[in-house]
């Protein structure tokens, strides 16, 4: 039914990740080259023809929306009443830390890390305190103790999770989300989950929502979701906030309206009702040439680059690769690569972290498009380890 063979074109067309050089592959930000679900491109296509672009706001039919996708596609159904729309996880993720933390104050991750938490953090005027991730054995874990260690300083006020994690693809267990919040709620941090990437995982049971956790446990608990990573629509700005506590959800949603978060464009609505309602075939079919194509860099790895490793991952289009044993600097390697060949990675080091030893990789494009970038990949390490 769905065409993820082919692409568009994206050159000169405004695109962030396209606008490269003729002979440069981007494989680097999180935007897929697939052409977006033709259900969502009809929705559109239907809203333009109404003609008039006037203000907007979401009604019943948004939120049940987004309600009906977890339930079917997560097995829990969050109250739509938790709900607030908003222009995108990013924006929510910076007017929360404005909104719940304060000047000053130290606010948790998890590196590595999506390196834009750091910018909503620094930007914002708190302070970035990592519990960093504990790599042993070719997988990541939590270090438990040094999380209750940061959690209970006081100045720690919030912490921003990311779950399913982004960079490293790690799926947090119940049992691991569990822990958290319990800590969260031990040490009075609020603790605000980052889901964008929770549609796009390959093992049996998906991903758990924090929303889903016992009632007693979601209480200081805030949600970012949105369909732009899963349907790749991610210029349209639709986000949706859930929040179980009514409380905290007014301060939130006080923070979003005073900074003018809430408005959504013309197309916003009807996509996101489109991509929960009509998008179920379309994630699947996605989802089954991802995984073509993870493995298809693993056997590559395996067998033409010994020294770099793929890490075992559960979700999201991005690789993280082991690229130690050619180089502690990521950013050197990931520079180096371009330069030579014109294979545009993500450098590891701008996650945190032990990210010097990594690259990231989207493989969110045709299966001619991932062998030609590792092709590249190989001809770029190889040089590198020549001069």
């Amino acid at each position: 039914m769905y065409d993820f063979e082919h692409t568009i074109d994206r050159r000169k067309t405004d695109s962030v990740k396209w606008d490269i050089a003729d002979n440069e592959l981007p494989m680097w930000v999180a935007d897929m080259d697939f052409q977006v679900a033709p259900e969502i491109v009809e929705a559109i296509k239907d809203k333009a023809d109404q003609a008039v672009f006037g203000y907007e706001e979401p009604h019943a039919d948004y939120f049940n929306a987004v309600a009906e996708w977890y339930e079917t596609e997560h097995r829990f159904r969050p109250k739509t009443d938790w709900m607030m729309f908003v222009t995108g996880v990013v924006p929510a993720i910076s007017s929360i830390v404005r909104r719940i933390s304060s000047v000053g104050d130290n606010v948790l991750v998890q590196a590595p890390v999506y390196n834009i938490f750091y910018n909503s953090i620094v930007n914002n005027g708190r302070h970035v305190l990592s519990n960093d991730l504990v790599f042993d054995d070719g997988k990541y874990h939590i270090d438990f103790a040094d999380l209750e260690r940061k959690l209970s300083d006081p100045l720690t006020t919030l912490m921003i999770l990311c779950n399913p994690h982004n960079p490293v693809g790690k799926i947090w267990s119940r049992d691991d989300l569990i822990k958290i919040a319990e800590l969260c709620n031990k040490y009075n941090v609020k603790l605000l989950s980052d889901e964008i990437h929770g549609d796009i995982t390959f093992n049996k049971d998906g991903y758990t929502p924090v929303f889903s956790l016992p009632e007693d446990l979601i209480q200081n608990v805030m949600v970012t979701v949105s369909p732009s990573k899963t349907f790749n629509v991610a210029a349209l700005h639709a986000a949706t906030i859930i929040v179980p506590n009514e409380n905290l959800r007014d301060q939130v949603n006080r923070g979003i309206n005073s900074e003018e978060l809430a408005e959504p464009n013309s197309f916003a609505i009807p996509a996101t009702i489109a991509a929960y309602t009509k998008g179920h075939d379309w994630l699947k079919a996605l989802k089954q040439q991802l995984m073509t194509n993870r493995m298809l860099v693993e056997d590559f790895l395996n067998s033409e680059l010994p020294g770099s490793k793929l890490i075992k991952s559960d979700a999201t289009y991005l690789l993280w690769i082991d690229t130690k044993n050619i180089s502690d600097d990521s950013e050197e390697l990931a520079n180096f690569i371009r330069k030579e060949t014109g294979l545009y990675l993500s450098a590891g080091s701008v996650y945190g972290g032990d990210g010097s030893d990594f690259l990231r990789m989207n493989i969110a494009c045709p299966e001619s498009s991932v062998r030609d970038g590792l092709s590249r990949l190989k001809k770029g390490i190889e040089l590198f380890l020549k001069k």
